[in-house]
Parts: C-alpha cells; structure tokens; sequence
C-alpha cells in the first residue's frame, strides 16, 4: 500500500521536475560559457537557447560584423552591446531573475536569418521565460528594430521596460584612461605653447587697435543684417524681371545677401570718414594739407551718406528726404 502512494505521488511530482529541471541545466549551462560578454551564438545553438522550456530571459542581436556585410551600425552597436551584457552580469539582479545575453552574426546563423526573414541588420529579440515565477502567456520575443546609432543606455532603458519590476543593475561604462591621458597631454602642451609664445603673442592680443578692428568688423557685420540673412536664408540677388538684377528688396523685412554686403560697405567708409575727421586729420601739422583732408573726407561723408538715403528711399518708396547728390 505504501508502495503504491509513493508510486502516485511520483506521478504527479515528475511532470513538474521534467519540466523544470532542464530550463534551469539549459540557463546554468549557458550562464557558464560566458560569465560576462555575450555568447556566441550559430543556428542550433540559437534553437537551443530560445527553445521551450525556459525559465530565463534570452536577449539575442543578430548582427552582422564582418566587413564583407558592409553593416557600419552592427560593428558600431558591437561594443554597446558587450557593454550591456557586462553590466547586467556583474551587477546585482533581483532573485530569481534570470537573463541570458547572445549575439547571432549572419556568418554563423544564416538559417535564423532566412527563417525569420530578416532583411536588415542588426535586430533585438528578447525572448521571455515560459516557466518560473516570470513566466509569459505568451512567449512571442519582443523585437527591438533600429533606425539608426543606438546608444547601451537607450536600449537598456527599453529592456528594461520589458523586464519585470525591481532593482535592475546599473549601465556601468568603464573609465577611459586614454581620453584621460589624452587630455592632459593636449593641455600641457597647450601651457608649453603658451608659455614659450607669449612674449611674442601677448603684445599683439593686448594691442588695442586689433581689438577696435576686431569690433568695428563685427557691429558692421551684425548692424548690416549678416544675421538676417543666416537665418532667413536669402537670396544673394534676384531679377528685376526686365533682365537686370535687383540689388535691393523692397520693405525692411526683407533684404538680399549682396544688399547686405552693401550696406556694410558704406558704413565701413562712413565710419573710417568719421575717425579720420576726429582723430587722423586734428593731428595734422601742415594746415594746408589739414584742409585738403578735411575737404576730402567731407566729400566722402556727404557722397556716401548720400547713397545711404538713396538706399533707404529704395526700400521705401515713401521716405520723403534725399541728399545730393544721389
């Protein structure tokens, strides 16, 4: 009688211990091949990890690295993906949770590849348990597709939507000492520059005319509409549609690139008139020339404040002043 209880009990017990006793062999075995990068994967390994039962997660990429394959996205996501798989499995995870990271290359899977019907590469499938405290209904992979440069902490954030709650491990990038290195280097060597030329270099930045230069380019620039012209993206010039061009737009809301540069011109010349009237010319010891120049950079004044007006007039038409001589 005793025998025949035990022989029941072992009835309904095996089904459950076969069914969960490989899962668990399967995730061991393949956690044991690679404790921290992803596991190379060919076609029946492929089938094996994702097969049922499973009482694991199986993230897969299949990619395509070889430089035959001309994939640029699946050699630059490589790395990424190693470092994901890092982080996961030597952070600490929430009991029970189980995830396994692989990578199928076209070279070794080309039957996954066919029989999935994959036309690009690379492609995330995240493949849900079926057994266990995290087991899925239904046990269809969830497929991430790319569109273009995917970062580890952008596809991480997406697993770890798909993943059950709790404490996750970190996305940890390791220190890059050569950027350090490199760094450092680039800013001795920018101190040693600077030490060694400074004698040399200092007085001309701390020249004051270079820097009144400097400033009068940039107002003229900016005070003509070079901006304008950036960010509404203008013509430099159009037709007049008699078969001339047309220098000048019509309105102050609109302008051309050569108007712009125009403008500028003139208050360049206006500007250099205007110092020479107040700095070069009282200087002069000879008055005879001192009266030529003042009668010179007059003229220039008055002609080119002139065209300044005329300028004005022909993008409204209905500005009443002008200035000989335009």
């Amino acid at each position: 009688m005793r025998f025949f209880s035990l022989f029941i009990s072992f009835l309904f017990i095996a089904p459950s211990v076969l069914s969960t006793t490989p899962a668990t062999d399967k995730f061991e075995r393949y956690h044991s091949i690679s404790r921290s990068t992803p596991i190379e994967l060919d076609d029946s390994s492929y089938e094996d990890l994702t097969s049922k039962p499973r009482d694991y997660y199986a993230a897969v990429v299949l990619t395509a690295t070889e430089a035959r394959f001309g994939c640029i996205l699946c050699r630059e996501f490589e790395p990424e993906w190693d470092l994901i798989a890092r982080s996961w499995n030597k952070g600490l995870k929430p009991d029970g949770l189980k995830l396994l990271f692989g990578t199928l290359d076209f070279s070794n899977g080309k039957g996954t590849f066919q029989k999935l019907m994959l036309q690009t590469a690379p492609v995330v499938l995240v493949f849900p348990p079926t057994v266990g405290p995290f087991a899925k209904v239904d046990a269809t992979p969830l497929r991430f597709d790319f569109s273009g440069p995917i970062s580890a902490e952008q596809l991480y954030t997406w697993l770890n939507r798909h993943l059950p709650e709790g404490p996750k491990p970190l996305l940890v990038r390791p220190f890059n000492y050569v950027r350090v290195v490199s760094l450092v280097t680039i800013l001795m060597g920018i101190a040693t520059l600077f030490t060694v030329l400074s004698p040399y270099v200092l007085p001309i930045v701390r020249n004051r005319n270079l820097w009144a230069a400097v400033s009068l380019i940039a107002i003229l620039l900016f005070t003509s509409g070079h901006m304008f012209n950036h960010i509404r993206k203008v013509p430099y010039v159009v037709g007049d549609g008699k078969g001339g061009i047309s220098y000048f737009a019509g309105g102050f809301q609109n302008q051309f690139g050569m108007e712009t540069q125009i403008v500028a011109a003139i208050y360049a010349v206006l500007s250099f008139a205007t110092i020479a009237l107040a700095m070069k010319v009282p200087r002069m010891t000879d008055s005879k020339a001192q009266q030529v120049a003042v009668v010179i950079w007059g003229t220039v004044l008055l002609g080119m404040y002139s065209f300044l007006l005329s300028v004005f007039k022909a993008k409204n038409g209905g500005y009443p002043f002008f200035l000989p001589p335009f």
